[in-house]
């Protein structure tokens, strides 16, 4: 139960790490009046988890899972460096890299755990980008989160913040956001699963529009969130 308890901690909107601050594209899509209402955005959610989110970061949280519980640290940098190939989006990636810092970061100060500490010095001195995925789930497996679960987690908690976006870009009521979390329940709960077997090679990413709006999104006169 104390490991259920540490994810939610991790996985929680209150855990230091910048999230608030990040549309994952969105924003570009309510400017430009292409999402106006709460159907649209489940539409840009869904294609999100299918498309990037579930193949490419919760499969990267399940993996590094498993490589730190067996103490694979080098295991864990080559993964972080082709989740790196992944995100073409500077924003997106910066962000990834900065919720994947503070996330290592705040770990190692709960834990003091040396596996996490070692992935910590790695990033801070720019061996490994650290990004948020696999730092999520790199820690995961020291503090002994069950992979699938914790995939689970991080993809909630990524569809909680697009939809916390969502408030705040336009008049969505927070029984609109709820409704919304609601009917991506069995998505996520899928994508999860689907990570049982996954190993580096299986991870992917193609998501062609939100990434064109997430490059768009730099270029926008006005804008509330950092992507």
């Amino acid at each position: 139960m104390a490991n259920l308890v540490s994810l939610l901690q991790f996985a929680d909107s209150l855990f230091p790490v910048g999230g608030q601050a990040h549309s994952f594209g969105l924003e570009y899509y309510v400017d430009t009046g292409l999402v106006v209402d709460a159907p649209g955005v489940q539409e840009v959610l869904i294609s999100y988890l299918n498309g990037r989110a579930g193949p490419c970061d919760a499969t990267a949280v399940a993996v590094a899972g498993r490589l730190a519980q067996q103490q694979d640290l080098e295991g864990c940098l080559e993964l972080d460096r082709n989740v790196a190939a992944q995100n073409h989006v500077p924003e997106s990636r910066e962000a990834s890299r900065q919720m994947g810092h503070q996330t290592a970061r705040v770990a190692g100060a709960l834990t003091n755990d040396p596996f996490i500490v070692a992935y910590l010095d790695a990033v801070e001195s720019s061996e490994t980008p650290g990004h948020h995925p696999v730092s999520f789930g790199l820690c995961g497996g020291i503090i002994g989160w069950d992979p699938e679960q914790a995939s689970a987690a991080f993809l909630f908690s990524t569809a909680s913040q697009i939809v916390g976006a969502a408030t705040r870009l336009m008049p969505i009521g927070q029984l609109d956001a709820q409704q919304i979390l609601w009917a991506v329940g069995p998505l996520i709960a899928k994508l999860a699963h689907e990570t049982s077997d996954k190993n580096q090679g299986d991870i992917w990413s193609f998501s062609p529009g939100l990434e064109i709006a997430g490059m768009r999104h730099a270029d926008l006169e006005q804008r509330l969130f950092r992507s």
